[in-house]
């Protein structure tokens, strides 16, 4: 079994189609863990098993996943596209966030700033590296920086994940400098 497809399926539904497998998210984006597994054993994976769940939550570079403290139910750290309220508290930026996009993206992130489109937030990462992996896989990687401290002067809120990804809900075009 494929653990980055099982990964990428499990990302799927607990950020955005838990439908697909029949099941629902709490209002904090909270799974059933039993009945996360008897979906994808039902839809995806008939092998399937909690101690490969485990393994994702535990590998997974980017701990896309998190259990509750008894394990009984996970939750996508962040990145949905369905409204869920991951409880997050507003916290303040550093000076200096990056985003890392794509090519393709750049005349419209440079006429209307970053937006957060389907998903809930937009996401910053805390350095350039992180930015530069992250427009890979948009094809050849567009960096930009944003200003994150004087947009946070400026009253937009910022949110740091359980993973370590910044969010907000916009960058307006003024708070961002595109640096290749």
């Amino acid at each position: 079994m494929e653990l980055t497809a099982i990964s990428r399926y499990i990302s799927l539904i607990l950020r955005h189609k838990p439908e697909v497998i029949g099941i629902a998210l709490d209002a904090h984006g909270w799974a059933d863990v039993d009945a996360l597994i008897q979906g994808i054993q039902r839809t995806k994976a008939p092998a399937f098993s909690r101690e490969l769940l485990d393994e994702i939550v535990r590998t997974d570079s980017k701990q896309r996943y998190a259990y509750n403290e008894d394990r009984t139910l996970i939750r996508a750290n962040q990145g949905h596209s369905i409204p869920v309220d991951v409880g997050l508290a507003q916290t303040a930026p550093p000076e200096i966030l990056w985003h890392g996009t794509g090519e393709k993206y750049t005349a419209s992130i440079e006429k209307n700033g970053l937006i957060s489109k389907s998903r809930l937030y937009v996401h910053l990462s805390k350095d350039m590296d992180t930015a530069i992996n992250v427009g890979k896989r948009h094809g050849k990687p567009v960096v930009y920086q944003v200003d994150a401290g004087r947009m946070a002067q400026d009253g937009y809120p910022f949110y740091l994940s359980a993973n370590g990804v910044w969010l907000t809900r916009e960058v307006p075009a003024r708070f961002l400098r595109r640096l290749f």
